[in-house]
C-alpha cells in the first residue's frame, strides 16, 4: 500500500546551496537536509526507497545514481528530481526551491494508453555495398539481415552465404519499429539467392563488369550474354530482372547512405541513418542491437474528429498539424485527421497550434501540467519571490542549465525551470494560465537544432500572446522564444528577462482540458485586471479567434456555410431563414469561406472579450418562400432567384411548369411530376 505523504530529500550539495529545509514543505512530514546525500548520507535514501513511498529528491545532477539506488532497494513508488542546484553557490534559493519542489509534490498524473512494439530483429542494412557488408557480417550473428546494395563499390561478398544481398534503386521505406516496409527495384541481374560464387561469370565477361561482389556495372557491360552462358543451369542471371520491383518487410533498418532515405527531423523508430562516420555508425549498430525485443511508448496526442476543422464535405480548411507535423504522423482521413500513435514523436507541436483543440496532447495533459505550474507560482509567492519568469525546457536543456549554474551566474532568482516533455506542446494556453497565476512572463527555451516549423509555431503563440496583451495596456515583454547555443548565450538571454513589472492579482481557476475554455479563461482574468479595456483587439492572420463578414446582397441563406462550419460558430434557425454567429466559438479555419457558393463570407481575425464574444448575432435573415403549391416554407426569395438563374437554360427547366416547379417544396415538385401527363418517370424508362 503506497503512502500518501511522499519522502522528500533535500541536499545542500556540501553546503554550496542556501535554503530553509523546513519552510520548503509546507504539509506533511518534513523534509530530511541532506549534506551529501550522494556520498555519506546515501544508505538513508536506500532505506527509504526500501518502501512504496514517492519519493523527490532535491537534486538532479546524480539523478542516475539515486535510479539506480532505488532500482536496487525495489522501489515501486515514483521518484522524482528538483534542480536545487542552478543556481550560483551560496546565493539563497528559497522562494524558488520552495516553487519546485511544490512542482514535485503534485501527484503523478494517471498513465496514458500505450502503443506496443515487437521486433524480431529482422534487419535491413541500406547503402554503398562495401560499408553494409562490412556491417553485416559483423551483426550476422545476432540479427537477421539483409544487405540492400544501392552502389556495387570494390568490395567481394564473402564466401559463406549467411545473409540474402539484393542490388536496389529507388529504395522507399515506410513504417516503424516492427513493421518497416521497404520497397525497391532491382539494379542487378545477378540473384545473389541462386548465386553460388563459383566466378565463371567473372571469368565469361570480356569487359570486365562483373566484380567480385557480383553485381553487374550496366554501364561497363555490351550485353554479350557471355555471363548467362557460363551460369548455366543455375540460372542466377537474369537481364529481364532490372528493373523488376521487389518488396519486404523489416524490423529494423541501418541507412548506410550518404544522405538519408527517411529526410525527416523525427524519423521512426526503429530507422538508424548515422550516414558515413564510422564512429557514428558504431553508435548506431549499438542502439540498434538494442531494439529487439517489445517495447511500448505513449500514445502522446488524442484526436477528437468531431471538432476537427480539417475538412467538409471534400473541401479542406484547416492544415495546420499536417504542415508541421516533422514525424509524417498525421494525415488526411475523411473529414478529420488521422494520428498513426506509432510514427508520432510526442513533440505536441500538432496540439499546440490546433485552433479547435481537436488534438489533445496527454504526456501530461494540460489540466495537469497547469496544475503543477500553478502551484509552483503560488509557493514561489508565499515564499517571498516576486516577479517570476516561467522557463519552460525539455530534459536535454538540463545539462545545460546545470553548467550555467557551475560555471556562470547560475539561473536569476526570479526565473523558474519547468520541464516539458516537449517545448513544442507548450501553447498560449497554458503560457497566459502561467500568467494570470500570477507569472511576470513566460519563456520558451526550444533546442538549437530545434527544426524551424516548430520555432515559428512557438513564435506564432508567443505573438498572438503579445498583441493580447500589448492591446490591454500590459507594458515589456511578457512571453519569449530563447533559443541558445551554449551556456554563456543562455546566460546573456536569461539575464535579459526584465524581473520588476508589477505583479497580478493570482487566479483561482484550474486549467480546463478543452483549449478553448482554458484560453478563455486565462484572457479574461488577464482583461479584467488590465490597464486598457478595448472593444477588439485586431490579430494577425491564421489567429483562432475571429469573426466572418458577410456579404448581405450575395448571401442566399443556403446554409453551406452551417453545415462546413466544424466549432458551431454558424447556426441555422429551424424556424425562420436566419443565419447566426456566436464569435466565441470561430476558429478562422476558412471551411465556410471556401464553402459558400456565392462568395459572400470573408474572415476578420480579431479578439472580442466578454460577453460580447459570447452572445449570438444575426449576419443575415429574410422572409421564407412559400412553395406555391402547398404553401409550406422552404426556403429564401434569394435562394430561389439564383437557383432560376442558373437553371434558366436548362433542358430539364424550359417551360412554364418546369419554371413553376422550381417554386414548389420537394414534396410537391415530386407530385408535380407524377401528376404531368406529358412527364417522362423512371416507371416509363422502367417500360
Amino acid at each position: 500500500m503506497k503512502s500518501a505523504e511522499p519522502k522528500v530529500f533535500l541536499c545542500n550539495c556540501n553546503g554550496t546551496v542556501a535554503f530553509d529545509a523546513a519552510r520548503l514543505v509546507p504539509e506533511g512530514s518534513p523534509p530530511k537536509l541532506c549534506r551529501q546525500l550522494c556520498r555519506r548520507e546515501a544508505a538513508s535514501f536506500t532505506a527509504a526507497a526500501a518502501g512504496s513511498h514517492d519519493l523527490v529528491v532535491g537534486c538532479t545532477r546524480e539523478a542516475p545514481l539515486f535510479r539506480e539506488l532505488a532500482a536496487q532497494a525495489g522501489h515501486s513508488g515514483t521518484l522524482r528530481f528538483v534542480p536545487l542546484q542552478d543556481a550560483a553557490a551560496g546565493v539563497s534559493v528559497q522562494p524558488r526551491a520552495a516553487a519546485l519542489v511544490a512542482a514535485a509534490l503534485v501527484p503523478e498524473p494517471e498513465p496514458v494508453p500505450a502503443v506496443s512494439f515487437r521486433s524480431a530483429g529482422a534487419t535491413a542494412i541500406v547503402g554503398p555495398l562495401d560499408a553494409a557488408l562490412a556491417w553485416a557480417q559483423r551483426l550476422a550473428d545476432r540479427l537477421d539481415v539483409t544487405v540492400l546494395a544501392t552502389s556495387a563499390g570494390a568490395g567481394s561478398l564473402p564466401g559463406r552465404r549467411a545473409f540474402p544481398v539484393h542490388g536496389a534503386r529507388e529504395l522507399r521505406i515506410a513504417g516503424h519499429l516492427g513493421a518497416f516496409a521497404l520497397t525497391w527495384e532491382q539494379s542487378n541481374p545477378i540473384d545473389l539467392d541462386l548465386c553460388t560464387r563459383c566466378g565463371a561469370c567473372l571469368r565469361a565477361c570480356p569487359e570486365g563488369a562483373i566484380g567480385h561482389a557480383f553485381q553487374i556495372d550496366l554501364d561497363r557491360c555490351r550485353a554479350h550474354r557471355d555471363c548467362v552462358a557460363a551460369c548455366g543451369s543455375i540460372g542466377a542471371i537474369d537481364f529481364s530482372r532490372i528493373g523488376r520491383e521487389r518488396a519486404e518487410r523489416f524490423d529494423l533498418v541501418l541507412d548506410l547512405s550518404a544522405e538519408p532515405l527517411i529526410r525527416l527531423p523525427h524519423p521512426p523508430q526503429g530507422y538508424f541513418a548515422p550516414g558515413r562516420d564510422p564512429l557514428d555508425q558504431a553508435q548506431a549498430v549499438i542502439d540498434l542491437t538494442g531494439c529487439v525485443g517489445e517495447f511500448e511508448k505513449p500514445v502522446f496526442a488524442a484526436v477528437d474528429a468531431r471538432l476537427c476543422a480539417h475538412s467538409r464535405n471534400a473541401v479542406t480548411g484547416c492544415t495546420r498539424c499536417l504542415d508541421l507535423c516533422s514525424a509524417q504522423a498525421i494525415r488526411p482521413g475523411g473529414d478529420a485527421v488521422r494520428m498513426d500513435d506509432a510514427l508520432c514523436a510526442g513533440c505536441g507541436g500538432c496540439a499546440t497550434v490546433c485552433p479547435t483543440g481537436a488534438i489533445r496532447y496527454q504526456y501530461p495533459r494540460a489540466p495537469e501540467t497547469g496544475l503543477r505550474v500553478r502551484r509552483a507560482l503560488a509557493a514561489f509567492a508565499d515564499a517571498g519571490g516576486m516577479n517570476a519568469w516561467v522557463l519552460f525546457h525539455c530534459a536535454e536543456h538540463e545539462a545545460l542549465l546545470a553548467e550555467l549554474a557551475r560555471r556562470g551566474t547560475g539561473l536569476p532568482s526570479h526565473v523558474l525551470p519547468f520541464a516539458v516533455h516537449d517545448v513544442a506542446s507548450v501553447g498560449l494556453e497554458l503560457m497566459l494560465g502561467a500568467l494570470a497565476w500570477g507569472a511576470q512572463g513566460c519563456a520558451i527555451l526550444a533546442p538549437a537544432a530545434e527544426p524551424e516549423g516548430y520555432l515559428e509555431a512557438s513564435r506564432a503563440q508567443i505573438g498572438f500572446g503579445s498583441r493580447i496583451l500589448a492591446s490591454l495596456g500590459y507594458a515589456g515583454e511578457r512571453l519569449r522564444l530563447v533559443v541558445a547555443e551554449d551556456w554563456k548565450d543562455l546566460e546573456g538571454r536569461l539575464a535579459a528577462l526584465d524581473g520588476t513589472a508589477a505583479p497580478l492579482r493570482p487566479a483561482a481557476f484550474d486549467l480546463p482540458a478543452e483549449k478553448r475554455r482554458a484560453l478563455e479563461f486565462g484572457i479574461d482574468h488577464l482583461a479584467a485586471a488590465a490597464p486598457l479595456q478595448p472593444e477588439a483587439i485586431v490579430l494577425p492572420s491564421g489567429a483562432p479567434w475571429g469573426a466572418v463578414e458577410l456579404d448581405e446582397a450575395k448571401c442566399t441563406l443556403c446554409m453551406a456555410c452551417v453545415g462546413a462550419c466544424p466549432a458551431g460558430a454558424l447556426m441555422a434557425s429551424p424556424e425562420h431563414p436566419r443565419l447566426r454567429f456566436l464569435e466565441r466559438n470561430c476558429v478562422q479555419c476558412a471551411l465556410c469561406v471556401a464553402t459558400c457558393p456565392e462568395h459572400a463570407l470573408s474572415l476578420l481575425p480579431r479578439l472580442v472579450i466578454g460577453e460580447v464574444a459570447r452572445r449570438e448575432r444575426v449576419l443575415n435573415e429574410a422572409e421564407p418562400a412559400l412553395c406555391v403549391r402547398c404553401g409550406k416554407p422552404f426556403g429564401t426569395r434569394q435562394m430561389l432567384a439564383a437557383m432560376s438563374a442558373r437553371l434558366a437554360g436548362h433542358a430539364a427547366f424550359a417551360g412554364e411548369r418546369a419554371q413553376r416547379r422550381l417554386r414548389m417544396c420537394a414534396d410537391c415538385r415530386v407530385i408535380d411530376v407524377i401528376e404531368e401527363p406529358d412527364e417522362m418517370t423512371v416507371f416509363d424508362l422502367a417500360r
